[in-house]
């Protein structure tokens, strides 16, 4: 292997890394996705060259991944690709220094460290694109991944990093004559070990999936709940004059499929499209029907998507979102849920995660704002909300967690819902901008971790498809395919233990930035050292 050139490792790791990742069934491959980065290190390149192959590795996987986000913004998909595949070489650089300069044992603990770091801080900075963190790579395998109710997704990118450096270690025996056994005792069996130990604890913890549903569902199996896919145009919802025609879309959708035992309906994100201000959702004429709807059925509670504002006159408002409208007017967008139940104040959550470059740009972008706007992408944003909201009724029994779109990429923040006492995932969301890719499959992939870590059902509402019902055990137990108008109607159970993962968040990935942020420190005092030897 180490005739190879550098460009045939280089696109072997990203090959392998995309061939791995849902909704592919080559999910093994990603053990050893890094193995030929990891054969880059021991090459003796330069720190340029090396450089340079890893980040043709990590274009090359985040290209194939996820080219097709170009379908909702050219701007956004190459921000995403380029800027995603440098910022994820950072901890490969940091390997090859702390490798070089301490070891191959501190080089891979560093890498381990490093990389969970990057991919804490990809999770909340204001760049945030957590899509290709490695422990998504299992959602179209939740069977090997029952135990993320303990450690969330940081658990499987620490099992990913450390196997893939236990591969690469039994590639590195020089005598196989005298290391036979050594690599029988020890090498294969801990990297065998690793591998399949985690999968057997999981199908040990799934086996009870069985007897703790059926728990739930006798205690209450009457009540269902209706999920609509209406299946409109992303890119004609938002024309002048078709907000009501879409609203009767719904209506006849769910008037078709409810019954006396229906307590909670999804619509998905942006399901309310008028762009109205917040304050009149209740009164304004284009709404009323969905208003008239709730008041004649006052056991259900609607949960949907709205796209709504606010205006606050003409001074600048403290909103740091707030835009000015050629008025004068200064107003805030907000990409938003809304639940709705008859006799009860309305219930409004806006969107926290924002997709960059399409719904938001970081502060120290803002610049860039027209360019991004000319390309499909916005100028300035959405406002957003600063916590999660469960939705709570009197006499309703699903306490829901609003979760809109692409916060369902964030495991932390969607245990966030439940801390606040959710007992259902409700997921709204419009992956219609992508068109029939892998995106919207990747998506509803995901939504499976979640409701592995959090332990709760998912009811997923999807505006052109996949909409669907997931299970505690991230199992899809229901849904309906893409580009069809569609209703779900299913008895879900709801749960109100929360897991170790609900209670203590991503504690994994906060850890190892900890210890990086130590590796860090202790180079800079050996180079201060050195330094100071070098001056006596």
């Amino acid at each position: 292997m180490k005739r190879l050139h550098p460009a045939i490792l280089s696109l072997a790791s990203g090959v392998l890394l995309w061939l791995s990742w849902p909704t592919s069934p080559l999910t093994p491959l990603v053990f050893f996705g890094f193995v030929p980065l990891l054969l880059l290190g021991d090459l003796g390149l330069k720190r340029n060259s090396f450089f340079k192959y890893t980040y043709l590795a990590l274009f090359a996987w985040n290209l194939l991944t996820t080219w097709w986000i170009v379908n909702a913004s050219l701007v956004g998909a190459m921000m995403a690709i380029i800027l995603n595949s440098l910022i994820m070489c950072l901890p490969l650089l940091g390997y090859r220094s702390f490798k070089n300069k301490f070891g191959r044992t501190t080089g891979y603990f560093s890498l381990i460290c490093f990389w969970m770091a990057f991919e804490y801080i990809h999770l909340n900075w204001q760049l945030s694109w957590p899509w290709l963190s490695l422990g998504n790579v299992f959602a179209s395998q939740p069977d090997w991944v029952q135990w993320y109710e303990y450690t969330g997704s940081g658990g499987g990118t620490l099992w990913v990093l450390v196997v893939n450096v236990l591969v690469y270690e039994l590639g590195q025996i020089q005598n196989p004559k005298f290391e036979i056994q050594k690599w029988i005792t020890k090498r294969g069996i801990v990297a065998v070990l690793c591998l399949l130990l985690p999968i057997i604890v999981s199908y040990m913890i799934g086996s009870m999936s069985g007897l703790d549903n059926l728990m739930v569902m006798k205690r209450r199996m009457k009540d269902n709940v209706v999920i609509i896919q209406p299946n409109i145009d992303p890119y004609s919802k938002f024309e002048q004059g078709s907000a009501a025609q879409q609203i009767q879309t719904h209506l006849r959708l769910t008037m078709a499929s409810i019954d006396t035992n229906t307590r909670l309906v999804i619509w998905p994100e942006t399901a309310l499209p008028a762009n109205i201000p917040i304050d009149e959702t209740r009164s304004h004429p284009v709404y009323q029907p969905v208003i008239d709807f709730i008041n004649s059925h006052p056991n259900l509670v609607l949960l949907t998507g709205i796209e709504t504002m606010r205006w606050y006159g003409t001074t600048k408002p403290a909103s740091p979102y707030a835009r000015k409208h050629p008025s004068g007017d200064y107003y805030d967008s907000y990409n938003a849920a809304v639940s709705i139940k008859a006799g009860q104040p309305l219930q409004f959550y806006v969107k926290s995660k924002l997709v960059p470059g399409v719904e938001t740009l970081p502060t120290f972008l803002n610049v860039l704002g027209p360019v991004f706007e000319k390309f499909g992408g916005t100028t300035g944003g959405y406002a957003m909300d600063t916590a999660s909201v469960a939705f709570a009724h009197q006499g309703n029994y699903f306490v829901t967690a609003p979760i809109i779109c692409y916060e369902s990429v964030f495991g932390e923040y969607v245990a966030s819902y439940v801390q606040k006492g959710a007992n259902l995932l409700t997921i709204i969301t419009n992956d219609g901008w992508w068109g029939n890719t892998p995106g919207h499959k990747q998506h509803l992939a995901y939504a499976r971790l979640r409701a592995i870590e959090t332990r709760r059902w998912v009811a997923r509402s999807a505006n052109t498809g996949i909409s669907a019902v997931i299970d505690n055990y991230g199992q899809l137990v229901e849904s309906r395919g893409w580009d069809k108008a569609e209703v779900i109607k299913y008895m879900i159970p709801a749960f109100t233990r929360q897991t170790f993962y609900v209670r203590n968040g991503d504690y994994l990935y906060r850890f190892f930035a900890l210890l990086a942020g130590l590796l860090v420190l202790w180079n800079l005092i050996t180079v201060v050292q050195k330094r100071a030897r070098k001056t006596r």
